[in-house]
This record gives C-alpha cells, structure tokens and sequence, in this order.
C-alpha cells in the first residue's frame, strides 16, 4: 500500500465526518496529536482508533512527549517531567540509565493510549547562546554525551514499542531565534560543524526516523534545511541517515509561504513526508492534495521505520521508579 506524504492532525477530541472523509481519501502516513486532542484516556484510545479506521490500517501515531515544558500529555494521564536538561544534571554520571527509564516510562504510557511513536530523542547540542525556546530540552553541549543518552532515549522508545524520532536534523542548537516564530541563521562553515552539531545524529543515523530543522547554515546553502536539496544530501551522504525523513511543522514561521507550496518545495528538496499542525480543514486538504504519495524510496523507508515497532519488552513500572528515583537523588518529577 502506498502512502500519502504527509503527517496531520485533527481539529478536536474525536474525528469529524469531513476529516474521517479526507483522511480515507487521502491515506497520510500518520498523524499527530496535541492537547487539544486529548481530555481523557479512553477518548485519547478512540481518536487513535479514528485514525486507524479511517485509513485502513495501523498507522504511525506520534506526539511530542519529551517531558518538561514540551509535553502534550500532562497530569493525571501522564507523569509531569522535570526539563530534560533538568534531568541530564541531576543523574550526573548516571544520565544515560536515567534518561533510559525516563523514556521508557513515557514511552509506556503512549502505548497505552494507543500513540506508537515520539518526537524524541532532541541530540541538539546547546550553548551559552542557544535560545531559551530550545536550550533546556537539549541533553548536553558535549557531542558525545549527547550522542550517548540519545541513543539511551532511543533505546528506551524502541524497547517499549515506540518509535522514536530523532530531531533537529542536522543541528539546531546553534540558534539564537525560536523557529516557531523567525528562521535562524548559523553562519559556521561545513568544517566546524562535522564534529560537533552533526556528531550525534551521524552517531544515530541508524534510528528508523528522523525531523529536520528550520534553519539556515549560510555557508551550505540560503535556503532552510527543510527545503534545502544541499541540506536533504548532507544528511543522506555525509551524516548517513537513511532512515524516514519528515519534516519539522511547516506552519512554523521560519518558513516563508503557503504550507501547500512549501510542501512541494520540502519534498522536492528530498524529505519523504511533510508534518503539517495546528491548520484549519481547507489547509489541511491542501497540503495533502500537494503531498501526494510516497517515492518508492520514501516507501521503502516507511516500511523499513514501521517493521521497527516491536512488542514492548516487560517493564516492572515500581521497579523502574524506584531504580530512577535512586539514580536523581529522589528529584524525578516537576513540581
């Protein structure tokens, strides 16, 4: 079955019969959710089966659950997660089995919901000037840790079941502006870049999926990485991720255009899906009209990133509380 070359959303807590309508027409890859989609458990469980239904199929359903100010799920449905930054600290040397349970906790309570997938691990590295929008879900400055406790994260997604997505590709922590709302610019040639923004993701270019960034390196390319073919090889050739390419939200106002245009111009550049949130129905239709389906490189990689959703191993939720809590000191959870 071929694929449509899009993640989506929905508008509310349940599918509309326009949106059981077009999505069925449409066949996305997957979808996404966002608080306004989730009130409860057992509504949260019926959106995903919407979803399901209406394409036929066990589609990939991802969220942003990275803990701590970008968290979709909260309280009572979810632990409250201090920021992962937070987090790095307090475990200390013992960071990479701390963020291993971490997200394998997390990654429990998705499944649980019916949601197979994450938005995480997040391998940017942070500086003193990373923006404040970005730096404290950041995991570390050093490229090898962080390549480390993201493959831990990644770890503890896929031994319960979950997808991870790997993000920014190839590197956002150079940036001083939040991509929600400007596009930022990284002036640093290719040189110093290779050992130490790329590090962690050439490190993890094994992992099933992966989101780009919304930003410009002016010494590679004018264009944002999202819609940069030079940027879409380098992460192909030089950082060697094969895995399934999506782009980050293309509402975001780095980007300069009509999300339809802007979905042609991503995939063309060589990303295989295009995520698009928070727009209204006509939007929504648009851009999957001008998604259309998957390459058959882009197929291919979706059937590879969708045979990695395994059984979840057995997880003892005491046990892996008690283990994380002595690991922090007892400083597990915000609040």
């Amino acid at each position: 079955m071929s694929f449509g070359a899009a993640i989506t959303d929905a508008e509310g807590l349940r599918l509309t019969s326009d949106e059981k309508t077009l999505f069925k027409e449409m066949n996305p890859f997957g979808f996404i959710l966002f608080a306004r989609n989730i009130e409860t458990a057992d509504q949260t469980r019926a959106l995903c089966e919407d979803f399901r239904e209406a394409v036929g199929r066990t589609c990939l359903i991802t969220i942003d659950q990275e803990g701590g100010r970008v968290q979709r799920l909260r309280s009572p449905l979810a632990r409250e997660w201090v920021p992962p930054l937070d987090h790095v600290t307090r475990a200390g040397d013992q960071a990479e089995r701390a963020m291993y349970l971490r997200y394998r906790l997390i990654a429990h309570e998705l499944l649980d919901l019916g949601i197979d997938s994450n938005c995480a691990p997040m391998v940017d590295l942070f500086r003193d000037e990373t923006h404040a929008f970005l730096k404290n879900r950041c995991y570390a400055s050093d490229p090898k840790q962080v390549s480390a406790i993201g493959r831990a994260v990644a770890d503890g997604h896929l031994d319960s079941g979950v997808l991870p997505v790997v993000k920014h590709m190839p590197g956002h922590g150079l940036s001083t502006l939040d991509s929600h709302h400007d596009l930022p610019h990284v002036d640093l040639p290719l040189e110093a870049l290779e050992d130490a923004d790329f590090a962690p993701f050439r490190a993890l270019n094994d992992l099933p999926m992966g989101m780009t960034a919304h930003l410009v390196y002016d010494q590679i390319d004018p264009r944002p990485a999202t819609i940069s073919a030079a940027m879409m090889t380098l992460i192909r050739d030089r950082i060697g991720f094969d895995g399934l390419i999506m782009t980050d939200d293309i509402t975001m106002k780095a980007l300069n255009g009509a999300p339809a245009e802007l979905t042609r111009q991503a995939l063309d550049a060589g990303c295989d899906v295009v995520l698009h949130c928070n727009g209204a129905f006509e939007e929504r239709a648009q851009v999957l009209e001008a998604a259309g389906q998957m390459t058959e490189a882009a197929q291919a990689r979706a059937d590879r990133a969708l045979a990695h959703r395994q059984p979840p191993q057995e997880l003892d939720i005491l046990a892996a509380e008690a283990e994380l809590s002595a690991l922090m000191g007892g400083q597990v959870y915000a609040g």
